[in-house]
């Protein structure tokens, strides 16, 4: 299937990302997207789509469409297009999977493709304004079909593979499974946790009192709810399976604390030390990084000198630098890792002052 118009509906962070990331590519595609009208004048005006769609349906005139919105609104746009589907590859980018996988097998009539999809990627500012075409490097994106060996696909793979993603299949209902115990369970732990130690006295908010390892601990405890709302309606029973465990490992522990079964925990602790080594450092996950930078560097002599030159100056220090995704020819994208979440936004500023470009 050759792919020559894309549709985008939804031009927020992650929508808009792609649609920078395709024009970035040089694929010859028509970029084409909805949304609300002040965002594609904005994304018109910076050249970032050729057309914009009067609605949803328009999108069924191209090759490839792409829902870009939250997993609610995302639902009822494919329940809508579904239908008119002809020949058309229907795609999303929502961080839950089996949903879309029942509505298309109850709704399919044969006549398009649905490939699931989920980019692990992310900012914490969301809107097409903090959108970025570097934002997929290097990144992990989840197809929900396998793709590798057919010939029907060869364009979709390369479209996303355009992007700096590296294509990771993983059916629908394991995806979702994954997602519960990785990124879904974080999060309310995260929310538990600040909520059980914000306790104050006459004289102590003990909150007052909590350190790095607490705040990078609970960072993603400022998660807006609007966004989790329906993750935790979409994808329910994964996520309680997924706190049952965890509510068994908790048990694990107040038995052997009460009976003060230290070296049995001494085991436990050894065996987490080792499971979290094997975390992949390279890629972004469920989870992103809390204190790392990504910043694309052109292949020329001095580009990483005047970077670290500029640092030192300022008193920051790097405390990982990793070269991540090489683009022959043109450079490459390198990992940035540092102390403090203030440190890094410190460094970015200062990089961009360089002329680099920042993807966080």
């Amino acid at each position: 299937m050759k792919i020559k118009n894309v549709s985008i509906i939804g031009l927020g962070l992650i929508g808009g990302s792609l649609a920078k990331a395709l024009r970035k590519s040089g694929l010859p595609l028509v970029i084409n997207a909805f949304d609300k009208d002040d965002v594609l004048d904005l994304a018109i005006k910076e050249n970032v789509i050729d057309n914009r769609l009067r609605n949803v349906q328009d999108s069924l005139k191209s090759d490839l469409i792409f829902l870009c919105l939250p997993i609610k609104p995302s639902l009822e746009v494919f329940d809508e297009l579904i239908p008119g589907l002809d020949g058309n590859i229907l795609t999303d980018v929502c961080s839950v999977k089996l949903i879309f996988q029942e509505h298309w097998e109850k709704l399919n009539n044969g006549n398009g493709f649905y490939i699931g999809g989920h980019p692990m990627t992310g900012k914490e500012k969301a809107g097409f304004i903090n959108s970025d075409p570097l934002l997929f490097e290097n990144t992990t994106y989840i197809l929900t079909e396998d793709i590798s060996d057919n010939a029907l696909f060869t364009d979709f793979r390369k479209i996303i593979e355009s992007l700096g993603a590296n294509i990771l299949y993983i059916p629908a209902k394991q995806h979702d499974v994954i997602a519960a115990s990785v990124s879904h369970l974080p999060q309310l732990t995260a929310v538990a946790l600040v909520n059980t130690a914000s306790l104050k006295t006459e004289n102590y908010n003990f909150l007052d009192l909590a350190a790095g390892g607490f705040r990078d601990m609970t960072r993603i405890a400022s998660s807006d709810f609007e966004i989790w709302e329906s993750i935790i309606d979409t994808n329910r029973k994964q996520i309680l399976t997924a706190l049952e465990k965890f509510s068994f490992e908790i048990e694990k522990l107040i038995n052997w604390i009460s009976n003060n079964k230290l070296d049995v925990i001494k085991r436990y602790f050894e065996e987490a030390r080792k499971n979290r080594d094997e975390i992949p450092r390279n890629t972004k996950g469920f989870l992103n990084p809390v204190y790392d930078i990504f910043i694309f560097v052109e292949d020329k002599p001095g580009m990483i000198s005047k970077i670290s030159t500029v640092l030192y100056e300022n008193g920051i220090n790097i405390k990982d630098i990793e070269l991540l995704k090489i683009r022959e020819g043109t450079g490459g994208t390198f990992r940035l890792s540092f102390e403090s979440d203030e440190e890094a936004g410190h460094a970015k500023k200062l990089i961009e002052n360089l002329g680099f470009k920042i993807s966080d």
